[in-house]
């Protein structure tokens, strides 16, 4: 980017700064002259000339102005942008809204508004820039939208150089000459606003090129594209919607969830944000260190439960916002570990990153790369940790990424890949100046060993800031007490007694305060005062009283039903599924009310939150599972997880049938389907996706061994709803995870029931056979893929009743499933190459002709993507390292290449070296070495490590050139044998290798009928 700045002499000089390290500086908006020639241009500039044109004013006016708000430098368009260089007009544009969002100050100077008073003549004395402001030409300029738009600040200037009033005092003005709300003047984030409402604020404004209509949109739809002048304005704004759809595709399989949503939630659950609960942590040294000082870049603040963490972070969230200039970047992420939302490290990056995208729209090109070539399995799949990741660093070392501030609430509750997730912290927080973060946590040692290894850091102990948090504390009584008198009527002894109560029995811990203030909260006075005396100071006591009251009740039996389901299920789950697990009294089912009630009996442990049942503390769900007392035992989690197993049997198996959403068209897209209303399978949701874990969990039991005997509940249900189960889970965008519980069915001993082993077992092979049409065309499980299983199929023998009768005449298939377990399809040409990672269980690799290697969810049969590009020519050979964790390539293009098995990205740059193509690749036993066969009939070891790459790779470690072997003159293959077998392997080629099969171990496959090439994979069963 330039700057302009005025020299000693008066003249203007250009001075160039990269994106990361360019200073404060101001910015003109204006009208260009009717005739451009009498604008100043670039190479004026750069040749000391132009002095004596009309734009020249504006630029002396724009450095002038600039001066007196101390900010030495300016930018001015039109001569700050060579446009003779087009890529530097092309990266102008889409730069643009950037440069103005982020410049300290904007001057309007508005050349047909002037400052003059009427003549004496005139029976009005006022000036009459007012009118002359609201007609001004500027306004109707398609380019000044965003100029009005993007900036903080924004003054407006006359003719004279005299200052009209900022857009918070003209907004009046402002919005009735535009039709732009008050609301879109002042807003950060431009997203919020509805497509059609954006699209106003364009309708009737002008462009000197018909092109620029669109373009002039980029930064308000926050898009990134090539300006293509002269395709027409039609074809503009095609390509950019066609790009803004595609970005918000992105951003919509980003979001796990709104952050800012999740933050007005806890508020709103927790009575409110104070400030004088929360200003005092604002005034500590510790923060203002690390707030004020560069080199400390994370801050850490720890404290036992209760003690208002969360609340702190949403307050220093505020204050960062309120304080921040309008370029600096905040974003922040809330984890609770009762949510499944939330409670794991890929949701944090991916709210972090979400949030961050949405205020600098220009960052989403480091989400879209990947996204482009992986969809949505980039959040989701087994590599999304990793994918995320590389992203999220990617957006930190943008040389274009401002001032950026990261807050993490509660990382004790991230209950997936916690350690990961402080790793990062630790190493990201040094990355950049311009990057902080803002964590907090329980005291635990695991969080603290890792944390400390982050160079800058301070940390913040509630514990050693107990008087401060008291006073917080006793702040947050005075105003919960406020609330209890005005709607209990409390007189103010009452008032008084109450209070005094609290503070002397708080101990700093607002959560203890919450949680009796609520117990008071439909109490009269006299009752209030009694109720308080028997509670007792401290969560674990509180908590304690509070089951003890609960198992005293007459509703006890209920409620602990409730408390020992919410306490084990592996989501929250929603009041229609939670009527499913729990035997509930006659009448309650399916109101609402009655069903809020019981909860309500429960509200010390328990809350609701948009039909969904929550924890109201972490500590509430430790109290119950660790901190209650054993004998009694409340509950054992055993007995819990087998009624619900039974349970969720038995609900699946009165809703589950064919059809179950009446929509009769057997080739109707999933995405066709809209949920109807009521919708069906809300109550069965949460069972269709978790039974088998819930049975898993009661395998102890003796109820969970007779759950697995012949006609047991598992065979019966099965043998009965199996197809409308895969239906259900189809509809719910879960094959692939049914699929996954199927083969947690399958490693269960089933000594007493072989029959259900046999079902379960066919159960598989017909759904990793047919999992890809059932994923698409749901219905399409009780036609194609019942008329194409084999004729001896259990699960077709069992549902034959199911296919239609308009299929008269069936095709002829195999009488049992044969070794081929599934075809793999993806590839667009022959498929060369295949290989299991070592374990056998994760991934499958393949390499093909169209160039490309291909990775595979072994379980599933599911495309793990992207596939991975780089050959200029057919992939003839791939392999795995021996610990998994990279995948060797050789390709006709005469390369090697090795790849990051979990991610997919190339590890090194091609390995160069062979004359011909290279026909097979190889790790070495230790994983240090490759090894090559090409047609140039040489061998090559290569370094599997680094220190190879550009030293010529035919060489050995100890740095010899191989001899030609004779083997390797008179034959260009080499045969393999396992040392386990005396002939070749099961894993075979056929048909010249353009077939692929893995049988049944011990058993030969028969050659394709058809030599022609295949694009499939066919994995056999082991």
């Amino acid at each position: 980017m330039r700057l302009l700045q005025c020299n000693d002499d008066g003249n203007f000089s250009l001075t160039e700064f990269d994106e990361s390290d360019i200073p404060e500086y101001a910015i003109l908006s204006h009208t260009w002259e009717q005739d451009n020639s009498k604008e100043v241009t670039y190479a004026e500039v750069i040749s000391g000339t132009g002095q004596d044109k009309e734009g020249f004013k504006k630029i002396r006016f724009c450095g002038e102005q600039a001066r007196q708000d101390g900010l030495p430098y300016f930018w001015v368009d039109t001569c700050c942008i060579n446009k003779q260089n087009k890529a530097e007009l092309r990266h102008s544009i889409n730069s643009m809204f950037r440069w103005y969002r982020n410049a300290s100050r904007c001057y309007v100077y508005l050349s047909d508004v002037s400052t003059r008073k009427r003549e004496a003549s005139d029976q009005s004395s006022e000036h009459t820039w007012d009118l002359s402001f609201r007609e001004s030409r500027w306004f109707t300029r398609g380019w000044t939208l965003q100029e009005l738009l993007a900036p903080a600040s924004v003054e407006f200037f006359s003719f004279e150089g005299k200052r009209l009033g900022d857009k918070s005092s003209l907004q009046k003005h402002i919005c009735k000459a535009t039709n732009i709300s008050p609301s879109a003047l002042q807003a950060k984030s431009l997203s919020q606003f509805h497509i059609d409402e954006r699209m106003q604020w364009i309708e009737h404004r002008e462009t000197g090129q018909e092109e620029d209509k669109a373009y002039s949109l980029l930064g308000i739809f926050g898009v990134s594209m090539v300006p293509a002048y002269g395709e027409g304005v039609a074809k503009a704004f095609d390509r950019l919607w066609d790009r803004f759809h595609e970005i918000q595709k992105c951003m919509q399989d980003l979001r796990p969830t709104d952050p800012r949503l999740d933050k007005e939630r806890i508020e709103a659950t927790k009575g409110g944000l104070l400030q004088e609960a929360y200003r005092w942590v604002i005034e500590t040294s510790d923060f203002q260190q690390w707030r004020t000082n560069q080199h400390n870049r994370l801050l850490w603040i720890k404290g036992d439960p209760g003690k208002g963490k969360t609340m702190l972070l949403c307050g220093i969230a505020d204050e960062l916002q309120n304080s921040l200039a309008k370029s600096a970047l905040l974003s922040y992420f809330f984890c609770q570990a009762t949510d499944s939302r939330i409670n794991r490290a890929t949701a944090v990056l991916r709210g972090l990153i979400y949030l961050l995208v949405d205020q600098q729209p220009s960052l989403v090109s480091h989400v879209q790369a990947s996204y482009d070539k992986a969809g949505k399995a980039l959040f989701e799949d087994a590599n999304a940790w990793v994918a995320l990741t590389k992203v999220f660093s990617s957006i930190l070392h943008d040389p274009n990424l401002v001032a950026t501030y990261l807050i993490v609430d509660a990382l004790d509750e991230c209950v997936v890949d916690l350690p990961n997730l402080l790793c990062f912290i630790a190493q990201t927080s040094s990355v950049s100046t311009r990057v902080k973060w803002v964590v907090s946590s329980r005291n635990w040692p695991e969080i603290e060993k890792t944390l400390d290894t982050a160079m800058q850091k301070q940390r913040l102990c509630l514990e050693l800031n107990a008087d401060s948090v008291s006073t917080a504390v006793a702040t947050f009584i005075e105003t919960k007490v406020h609330d209890l008198r005005e709607k209990n009527k409390y007189k103010s002894e009452t008032r008084d007694v109450i209070q005094q109560h609290l503070s002397l029995n708080a101990h700093g811990t607002f959560l203890w305060v919450a949680l009796v203030c609520q117990e008071l909260s439909n109490l009269s006075g006299w009752k209030a005062v009694q109720k308080l005396k028997a509670l007792p100071p401290g969560l674990d006591a509180l908590y304690q009283r509070m089951l003890d009251q609960i198992m005293a009740s007459e509703d006890s039996e209920l409620c602990m039903s409730v408390l020992a389901v919410i306490s084990t299920v592996y989501r929250p789950i929603t009041i229609d599924e939670l009527v499913t697990l729990v035997k509930m009294p006659n009448g309650v089912d399916g109101e609402y009310e009655a069903l809020a009630e019981i909860i309500g009996y429960c509200r010390s442990f328990l809350a609701i939150r948009e039909r969904t049942i929550f924890f109201v503390h972490q500590s509430a769900k430790d109290f119950l599972i660790e901190k209650a007392p054993q004998e009694p035992l409340l509950f054992r989690a055993q007995d819990v997880h087998n009624s619900i197993f039974s349970r969720s049997l038995q609900v699946m198996s009165m809703t589950l049938r064919r059809d179950v959403y009446n929509l009769r068209a057997p080739g109707i897209s999933i995405d066709q389907v809209e949920p109807p209303d009521p919708d069906p399978l809300a109550a069965v949701r949460y069972s269709c996706l978790y039974w088998v874990d819930h049975l898993l969990g009661s395998r102890i039991t003796k109820d969970s061994v007779k759950n697995l005997e012949a006609s047991s509940s598992v065979y019966n249900f099965l043998h009965q709803y199996f197809l409308y189960w895969l239906e259900a889970l189809s509809l719910l965008k879960s094959v692939s995870e049914g699929i996954v519980m199927i083969r947690k069915l399958e490693d269960l001993q089933f000594d007493r029931s072989p029959d259900l082993h046999d079902f379960i077992h066919d159960a598989r092979r017909f759904a990793v056979s047919n999992r890809s049409i059932i994923e698409q065309a749901l219905l399409q499980a009780y036609c194609s893929a019942l008329v194409f299983a084999p004729e001896k199929s259990i699960v077709r023998e069992t549902f034959e009743g199911c296919i239609p009768s308009w299929i008269q005449r069936k095709p002829r298939v195999e009488t049992y499933w044969n070794a081929m377990l599934q075809a793999l399809e993806g590839h667009t040409d022959t498929v060369t190459s295949v290989a299991f990672s070592p374990d056998g269980k994760q991934i499958i690799v393949s390499g093909s002709a169209d160039n490309t290697i291909r990775r595979w969810d072994a379980a599933t049969g599911q495309q793990l993507l992207p596939a991975l590009e780089g050959h200029t020519s057919s992939v003839t050979s791939v392999a795995f390292s021996p610990d998994g964790k990279q995948i060797v390539s050789g390709s006709d293009d005469n390369t090697i290449r090795r790849w990051d098995a979990a991610i997919g990205q190339q590890v090194l740059p091609a390995l160069e070296g062979h004359t011909d193509g290279v026909t097979s690749v190889a790790f070495s036993p230790d994983g240090k070495q490759i090894v090559s066969g090409s047609w140039d009939k040489t061998p090559s070891p290569l370094t599997a490590s680094r220190s190879c790459l550009g030293l010529g790779i035919r060489r050995s470690v100890a740095g010899t050139r191989l001899r030609d072997s004779s083997c390797y003159r008179s034959s260009r293959a080499i045969p393999i044998r396992s040392p386990q077998w005396p002939s070749p392997p099961t894993v075979s080629r056929s048909c010249l290798g353009l077939r692929i099969r893995r049988s049944v171990a011990g058993t030969r496959l028969q050659a394709s009928r058809s030599c022609q090439p295949s694009r499939a994979i066919r994995v056999g069963s082991p």
